[in-house]
């Protein structure tokens, strides 16, 4: 606990160390298992600084800036201050990567779905077929190996997580949820980043880019639109409609008279077995 004086102290040094950074950001600690925070203050030493305290303090050191005032109001339960000199998406990403997958615990609140894979287990006969079968999982007994019958959602999405699936789920070494500090904001060159803006990679948004160019090119595609990119097809669709009508129509001309020659060639033979079967 810090008196007065070390408190005053804390919020000086760090709005003095808020200057020397050009990212700052707000993350809640909450759900956070104190051995991933502990790993990431190591890991990324260089990369990223926490200044984790008491929200009175944190308000004040971020409200003694004008360019991180606004991030005050995004501090909620156990937060913690993140102070660096890198781009918040690459940021937010490096953080992401340091994600671990957690037990889940009798009643935890599924975030997704919850499914058992069907398939062959480690397990030896015995209470193990007992406890997962009071789960709710439909298990066998095959050449003396417990083997889970079908894939099954054992908890639905929003609903809580059993004493028995806990137990299950323990058993199968199937661990449900992620645990990753995620930053509720970021500011960085006067621009404040949100969670859903910094959840956007370089990978989703190349393949929205692209997915969106098929589209349009279809679209100009089947409209007769005649650009940069739809030429090449719109003039081989052109020169093959051309061509098709020619032959139709017995128009000898540059590209339809070997085509014409082709035709007749086939109609005489035709009529050579016509003819012949009559005969």
């Amino acid at each position: 606990m810090l008196n007065k004086d070390q408190k005053i102290r804390f919020v000086e040094a760090a709005i003095k160390e808020l200057q020397s950074y050009r990212t700052v950001g707000v993350v809640n600690l909450s759900s956070v298992p104190d051995r991933l925070l502990q790993s990431a203050k190591n890991s990324m030493r260089s990369e990223a600084r926490f200044i984790i305290g008491r929200k009175s303090l944190l308000l004040r050191i971020l409200e003694s800036n004008e360019s991180t005032k606004k991030l005050a109001s995004q501090l909620s339960g156990t937060s913690a201050i993140i102070l660096s000199n890198e781009d918040p998406f690459e940021l937010n990403a490096k953080f992401k990567a340091k994600s671990i997958m957690l037990e889940a615990k009798p009643g935890q609140v599924a975030t997704s779905d919850v499914e058992i894979k069907g398939g062959e287990t480690s397990m030896q006969p015995g209470q193990a077929v007992t406890d997962l079968k009071s789960a709710g999982i439909d298990v066998q007994i095959q050449k003396g190996k417990v083997i889970i019958a079908s894939d099954k959602v054992v908890v639905k999405k929003g609903d809580s997580i059993s004493l028995q699936v806990a137990k299950a789920l323990h058993m199968l070494g199937v661990k449900p949820f992620t645990a990753m500090i995620a930053p509720i904001a970021i500011m960085s060159n006067g621009i404040m980043f949100g969670s859903n803006a910094l959840s956007i990679t370089k990978e989703t948004t190349l393949a929205n880019i692209y997915e969106a160019f098929a589209k349009a090119l279809a679209l100009s595609f089947s409209a007769n639109i005649i650009n940069a990119y739809t030429i090449s097809s719109m003039v081989s669709k052109a020169y093959s409609g051309a061509v098709a009508l020619g032959v139709s129509a017995n128009i000898y001309a540059n590209g339809i008279t070997d085509k014409l020659i082709e035709k007749a060639v086939s109609q005489a033979k035709a009529l050579g077995s016509a003819g012949g079967g009559n005969a």
